[in-house]
């Protein structure tokens, strides 16, 4: 594929905003205890060049990897500039993840040093990280004997000269999330980013103006896409949020203009809504045209949202009903779709060319076909360079042709646009033969108010069933009786209407409610909140002969 060679890459951004905004406010971090510490480009560029000077201290092998732990901060998009500053390769790990996880991915990618910060369960990782291993911590870093950011800021002066980095080098290793065993490496080189970025933010005609907050993982593509490489495309202006218990002040402050939420996340904000004003008084008022507007405009500016030009949502499939549900307040909530080892690059809807159940149009530079099978398939300049020490993998992620395989099953209408229906993988048959596409059933469950997430199963029997996880909410009110009864007759109505719209051999056979909440923390969900269907199953298998033997509508586990 032939590249443009003018493209400005990270590198070159970075030293393009040095100079011409060098007093203007690049991020802005809270701190702790109500303080707010801001960086101008001059301030973030200079500590990334003492950063850089001290890597190279350290006499690493050219184009070493060294590993950043952390949740986003200020720091994280330092780091990654100075780690490129001085001729090495970035390998980011999720926060979340265990120690076993740890353990590998260091020593997979054979990262020369890490850089340790902002994390909630440093006691839980800690273990994965060897006694050998090179550490560097953050100010937000929990307790540690590291040496830290601000010592080696104090005590180095930034590299001067603006290095080059060749368009077609290995930028950063990004680790997949792992639904489906051992994490991938991604290898993603300067133009696969750079391309991506550029890409996006024309079609979104995303100006230097713009504000986010970054809170979504670094470590995942679809927040360094859009955020990191997006704010150096523009320039504009990034703020990150402190915790979960601070995020309505941290949205308050950055007021941002451009938004990115995974599906969860636009659940739990709803949910917020109408735990408020009950969804029925909400639509009663809805029908008041003097009304109407008023509200719409309250619960946007009481989410924090109420100077967002559109919002995106990616990582998992969103139900029709939240989707409609948020266009309907005014919020241009667009979905996109993208993978690790496109960058994320792939599709996204466009403002006013939306359409409910489509995550979208290709972006510029991006093939798409539907492979025989029904897999869709994508190739464009972002697309990765491989995995890292594993060819195998790769070479059977490529058609012959150069297309990657996503794995997900879809469809394109008139227009372009892109509906996925499932992944090729998740498809399972039932005892009668039959084969169901989990996804799409699950779709039409999760739109339900009290409904977290759903995981469809039932391989090798007649009919598949459902298991729901409850909301926050109803999770804590599950043990009322007289809740529990009113949910039990709603969820068997809802049984049926999802019956009456699928074909007879996907008819869902029950429900079963489940006890344990699905947490990235037991294991349940990926960094980026997927669910682990291998995990799900197995750990409810042991019930299933009882579950069907049970002939009940509604199962509480």
């Amino acid at each position: 594929m032939v590249q443009q060679t003018n493209m400005p890459l990270a590198l070159d951004l970075v030293y393009r905003w040095e100079k011409e905004k060098a007093d203007s406010v690049y991020m802005v971090q809270p701190m702790g205890q109500g303080v707010v510490k801001e960086y101008t480009w001059k301030k973030a560029v200079d500590e990334a060049r003492r950063m850089a000077a001290y890597l190279k201290s350290l006499n690493l092998p050219p184009k070493s990897n060294i590993a950043i732990l952390s949740k986003n901060c200020a720091h994280w998009i330092m780091s990654d500039w100075a780690i490129w500053l001085a001729g090495h390769v970035s390998v980011p790990l999720y926060p979340t993840l265990n120690a076993e996880t740890v353990g590998y991915i260091l020593e997979h990618s054979e990262a020369k040093a890490l850089f340790v910060g902002k994390l909630d369960d440093w006691d839980m990782m800690k273990p994965g990280v060897p006694d050998s291993m090179h550490c560097i911590s953050y100010p937000l870093s929990p307790e540690n004997d590291y040496l830290t950011w601000e010592d080696v800021i104090a005590r180095h002066e930034p590299m001067s000269e603006n290095i080059a980095r060749d368009a077609e080098e290995l930028a950063t290793i990004v680790y997949t999330s792992g639904s489906t065993g051992r994490p991938k490496g991604v290898m993603l080189s300067f133009y696969n980013m750079a391309y991506a970025s550029k890409g996006a933010i024309e079609a979104l005609d995303i100006e230097s103006t713009d504000r986010m907050l970054s809170y979504l993982p670094l470590s995942h593509v679809f927040e360094r896409f859009v955020v990191e490489m997006g704010s150096l495309q523009r320039g504009f202006k990034l703020f990150f949020a402190e915790s979960l218990d601070t995020f309505v002040v941290d949205l308050r402050r950055a007021q941002p203009t451009l938004f990115l939420a995974v599906p969860r996340i636009w659940t739990k904000f709803q949910s917020g809504v109408f735990q408020k004003m009950p969804k029925e008084k909400m639509d009663r008022l809805f029908k008041i045209p003097l009304v109407r507007g008023l509200i719409k405009k309250k619960i946007l500016k009481n989410l924090g949202l109420e100077y967002v030009k559109f919002a995106g949502s990616g990582s998992a499939p969103l139900s029709e009903d939240i989707l409609d549900w948020y266009r309907g307040l005014g919020l241009e909530l667009l979905e996109g779709y993208g993978m690790s080892e496109n960058f994320a690059y792939s599709h996204m809807s466009k403002p006013g060319r939306s359409r409910t159940g489509f995550v979208g149009e290709p972006l510029p530079g991006v093939e798409t076909r539907i492979s025989e099978v029904g897999e869709v398939q994508v190739k464009s300049p972002a697309t990765m360079m491989g995995y890292y020490k594993d060819e195998e993998n790769t070479k059977g992620t490529f058609t012959e042709d150069g297309f990657l395989k996503t794995g997900d099953k879809g469809e394109v209408d008139e227009l372009g646009r892109l509906k996925l229906t499932g992944r090729i993988k998740e498809i399972f048959k039932t005892s009668k033969g039959k084969y169901v596409a989990p996804a799409p059933i699950e779709n039409r469950i999760v739109s339900h108010p009290f409904v977290e997430m759903v995981c469809v199963a039932g391989a090798e029997y007649p009919q598949p069933h459902a298991m729901l996880m409850l909301s926050d909410e109803a999770h804590a009110r599950r043990a009322d009786e007289s809740f529990r009864k009113e949910l039990e007759q709603s969820f068997n109505e809802l049984l049926k209407q999802v019956n009456a719209t699928v074909d007879p051999h996907e008819a869902l056979q029950f429900f079963v409610v489940v006890d344990q909440q699905w947490t990235i923390e037991n294991q349940f969900l990926t960094p980026t909140m997927k669910m682990k269907r291998n995990t799900i199953e197995d750990a409810y298998k042991q019930n299933l002969e009882s579950w069907y033997a049970a002939r009940q509508k509604v199962i509480w586990q």
